[in-house]
């Protein structure tokens, strides 16, 4: 998510301030005990009336502590001083012990997995993780915009499904970098992914591009414009049926994985 303070300029930043980590966790790794949770986040819990959006609240709640407690270093130990709360915009910002920490985050979860993505807090931030599947014509006409509608009718039949959730997941890491979200327009985002090779570290370059303005009338017509925006860089993979993507503002190296103890 954006940063209140402007962010530096690409060519001042460190290393470190380039480098994204990222953790992906499933629904099995979720412990028994609730003793990670603070005692705010107990509360929330167990106020959930649906199971599955509980259990997928928990699950990006575990990923995203045990990816902050590596990245500053902090020990397993102290995952119920971890916090992760929403700023106005609904975007979470990090907090231990009650204090906000100089940190970036972005998370994601969809069937039965969540991903977390960290970086220090000069950057904006944003990833998602979709499984493959199929879009409508109907859906791709509302949510797409022409370019992306153009790139899908470009695949081959067997990728149609991946292209179409790729770029579904560019729009979506987008527009948290932008501290949207789906309230935002869809349309107002376009997305341009490399093609899958060849591959860093299993991923590849993306590029999106915000401030994409396609009316309705405009889109019946086959017409399209384009006011100036901010442009992302990325990465994107696959695996396990799923696409992954991380968007951020400054760019930086693909994603580095925590590997964190069981």
């Amino acid at each position: 998510m954006p940063s209140a303070q402007p962010l530096p300029q690409e060519d001042n930043l460190t290393p470190r301030q380039r480098l994204i980590h990222w953790l992906e966790q499933l629904g099995c790794d979720l412990p028994g005990g609730n003793d990670w949770l603070s005692a705010e986040e107990l509360g929330r819990a167990n106020g959930m009336r649906v199971e599955k959006r509980r259990k997928d609240w928990l699950l990006g709640r575990w990923t995203a502590k045990n990816a902050v407690a590596f990245r500053l270093n902090l020990g397993t130990n102290s995952l119920a001083e971890i916090e992760l709360r929403a700023v106005a915009s609904g975007a979470p910002e990090v907090f231990v012990r009650d204090k906000r920490a100089e940190i970036s985050i972005s998370l994601s979860h969809r069937a039965g997995r969540a991903i977390c993505t960290l970086a220090d807090r000069a950057c904006a931030l944003g990833c998602d993780i979709e499984l493959i599947e199929p879009h409508s014509e109907a859906f791709l006409a509302d949510y797409f915009t022409a370019d992306e509608q153009a790139l899908l009718a470009q695949a081959a039949a067997s990728e149609k499904s991946l292209v179409s959730t790729l770029l579904w997941s560019a729009k979506e890491s987008a527009l948290k970098a932008l501290g949207t979200g789906l309230r935002a327009d869809t349309r107002t985002v376009s997305a341009c992914p490399a093609p899958a090779s060849p591959e860093v570290g299993g991923w590849h370059p993306l590029e999106v591009w915000s401030g994409a303005v396609l009316s309705n009338e405009e889109r019946r017509w086959g017409h399209r414009r384009y006011k100036a925006g901010k442009r992302f860089q990325g990465w994107w993979q696959t695996g396990d049926g799923f696409v992954r993507t991380v968007v951020s503002d400054p760019a930086g190296p693909p994603p580095v994985y925590l590997k964190v103890a069981p």
